[in-house]
């Protein structure tokens, strides 16, 4: 508190502020009658100070505590020269870049405030990172034995550049204690030495002359502990004031000098009306607290007759500085409170999406891209009232690790299906693998395809063996098909002459002639089937040959005059002897289907003409309708023999699959 009462200040005892050296003496310094006399005059001034306005009290304590705290380190005055950033807003790279440029800086402790609250930004966001690592670990993780370990290599960047932070602030304070020790010694030895100037023994020249000595040496004495600065302070002020009474002797020389201090304090306050009007309030106070130690320190007493009304205008002047700081510190309160209602909203939208069912992996990328965005606007909302930061950023994190929690208990449920999908692959693969050096490709082929199409009908399976198992499966099938291909290859170069073969014989065929015996003609071109069967199977590309024999032999049938059932099966068995042939089970398959429709739709339609053939039976005209009946009747004898040869064909591929 700075309070001017015969030109000295209210005894301030450290109370506030940071102890730094706690290894300087706790023991009451030895005073002498005089210091007793001291601390009653000083008594005496708070007693009177008491009485002065609160808000003048306050503003003259602001600046006494914070000139208590850096006189005991000067380098705390270089921290207002750095901006105090928000780094709150920072990302963890930014925080670990600031902190790297910071830890350069010589004057450690004024970049310790800095240096705490990057620490404090970092550590809050890095924890966080791990709360929700270690959420997604537990929730994907199956073996219980399986410890969690996360490793960030920008922690370990920050904790090396923290500790050349650290030891460098140990230095600082190690040599600080030392200084300090030795200046208070220092300082309490000048005022031990004030206190012998008063001797009427000595030539006055001669004292004043030691007296001024005395004075340079204390500003030159160097910082002392804040808990002493006050009390040290003030028995030197009240030290000084007995020597300027004791001048009285030398009126002229102590009216000299009090003139000289009134115009340096005058100086003084027509530089503070200056700061009133200044906009950057900041800086304003800053330079005030350096007037006030000036004022203190460096300028002696004036006359009792200015000595009230000085002091008077100097405190009522930083009464109006401190005031229009406090108006800035309540607008930057008022940002404050606008940032927490910033927050609020973002963290209930956060609870929101954190009770919003999704039921699907891609809704829940959008949910989860939504809170990512939300955790960055928190961010970067800006501080909130100190008095509600830690309240605040406990729901922040409860609001995130309920909606963690919540999308966690989704990808538990999921996570059994894709377990379950991971046993089904692992059996296609195996069975892929136990397949593949197979060479009996025309049993094998169908079902190596067969399970390559149950591989993709098979749903995700855990990430972690996703790739693993779909290299074996795909190598294993690869491998399968690598030897087909080859052994196609193989066989292209019989497939080639069996065309030139059939190709030749289609003249042959062509150049057949009907002897007109019916059973020589029939075995004649039976024996022609089983010489092209013979020459084995055509390029697929090059199939169109068997349609050409198949005209062929059709002309042939036509020209025997064979029953239309004959005809027909024999065109029949060798279509199915060309597919068979071609190990095309799927055609064949597809044949058999077709013939059942078919035997099914004659079956249906008889069905029908004989319905038909009901009606006309039981109507009073049945006579007149016998025309109609005759021609129902020739329809349904034509179906049953159509159904004949229908089944015929059916029972042909049937026996065909037995054999």
């Amino acid at each position: 508190m700075l309070e001017e009462k015969n030109d000295n200040l209210h005894e301030a005892d450290g109370k506030s502020g940071i102890e730094i050296n706690d290894s300087v003496t706790n023991d009451a310094i030895e005073i002498s009658d005089s210091e007793t006399l001291t601390e009653d005059l000083v008594s005496e001034t708070e007693n009177e100070a008491a009485e002065q306005e609160d808000a003048h009290q306050e503003a003259l304590d602001v600046i006494t505590n914070s000139n208590a705290a850096e006189s005991e380190d000067e380098t705390l005055k270089e921290r207002h020269d750095i901006p105090m950033q928000d780094y709150n807003t920072f990302s963890l790279d930014a925080l670990v870049d600031e902190l790297k440029k910071l830890v350069n800086i010589d004057k450690v402790m004024s970049v310790k405030d800095h240096i705490e609250e990057i620490k404090k930004a970092f550590l809050l966001q890095y924890h966080h990172l791990i709360e929700e690592k270690k959420e997604e670990f537990l929730a994907s993780n199956q073996d219980p034995n399986e410890e969690f370990e996360y490793h960030l290599p920008l922690k370990s960047k920050f904790d090396e550049y923290y500790n050349v932070f650290r030891e460098k602030r140990n230095s600082h304070f190690k040599h600080l204690q030392t200084n300090l020790k030795s200046n208070l010694e220092n300082r309490l030895a000048i005022v031990e030495e004030l206190k012998e100037l008063i001797n009427p023994q000595e030539n006055i020249k001669d004292t004043l002359k030691h007296f001024n000595e005395l004075r340079e040496r204390w500003k030159n004495a160097g910082a002392i502990p804040k808990d002493k600065y006050n009390h040290v302070w003030n028995n030197y002020h009240f030290h000084v004031e007995n020597f300027y009474d004791y001048l009285h002797l030398d009126r002229e020389a102590r009216d000299l000098d009090f003139k000289h201090n009134l115009e340096l304090k005058q100086k003084i306050i027509a530089r503070v009306e200056e700061l009133v009007n200044d906009a950057d309030v900041s800086k304003s106070f800053r330079e005030l607290q350096d007037l006030h130690r000036i004022w203190k320190e460096e300028i002696g007493p004036v006359s009792k007759e200015h000595r009230d009304a000085i002091w008077n205008q100097f405190s009522e002047l930083t009464k109006k500085i401190h005031d229009k700081r406090e108006l800035l510190f309540e607008s930057q309160r008022a940002n404050e409170q606008k940032n927490l209602e910033v927050k609020k909203d973002i963290i209930s939208k956060i609870e929101a999406l954190g009770s919003e069912k999704v039921n699907s992996h891609s809704q829940w990328l959008v949910q989860i891209q939504k809170v990512e965005e939300l955790r960055n606007e928190f961010f970067v909302a800006g501080k909130v009232p100190s008095e509600v930061n830690e309240e605040t950023w406990a729901t922040f994190k409860t609001a995130v690790r309920n909606f963690n929690a919540f999308k966690n208990s989704f990808y538990k449920d999921i996570k059994k299906d894709q377990n379950d999908n991971l046993n089904k692959k692992l059996a296609l693969v195996a069975k892929a693998k136990e397949l593949q050096e197979s060479t009996d490709f025309q049993a094998t082929t169908p079902v190596m395809k067969q399970i390559q199409e149950e591989w993709k009908q098979i749903g995700h399976v855990p990430k972690k063996y996703s790739d693993k198992i779909w290299k074996e499966f795909k190598d294993a099938c690869n491998h399968y098909f690598d030897k087909l291909k080859e052994h196609k290859s193989e066989e292209n170069s019989d497939e080639v002459a069996a065309f030139d073969n059939k190709k030749a014989y289609l003249d042959v065929l062509r150049a057949f002639q009907l002897t007109g015996e019916h059973k020589t003609d029939l075995d004649a071109i039976k024996a022609h089937i089983e010489t092209w069967k013979g020459f084995g199977k055509v390029p697929f590309s090059r199939r169109h040959i068997e349609g050409k024999f198949n005209k062929i032999l059709d002309a042939l049938f036509e020209k025997l005059s064979l029953s239309k059932k004959e005809s027909e099966m024999m065109r029949f068995a060798n279509r199915i002897d060309s597919l068979t042939d071609s190990n095309d089970t799927r055609k064949l398959d597809n044949e058999k289907i077709f013939i059942m429709r078919k035997i099914e739709e004659v079956q249906n339609e008889i069905f029908q003409l004989e319905n038909n053939i009901q009606f006309f039976a039981n109507t009073k005209n049945a006579k007149k309708e016998n025309s109609i009946v005759t021609e129902v009747r020739k329809n349904i004898a034509i179906h049953k023999e159509s159904l004949d040869v229908w089944k015929d064909k059916l029972k042909q591929l049937r026996n065909l699959g037995q054999e």
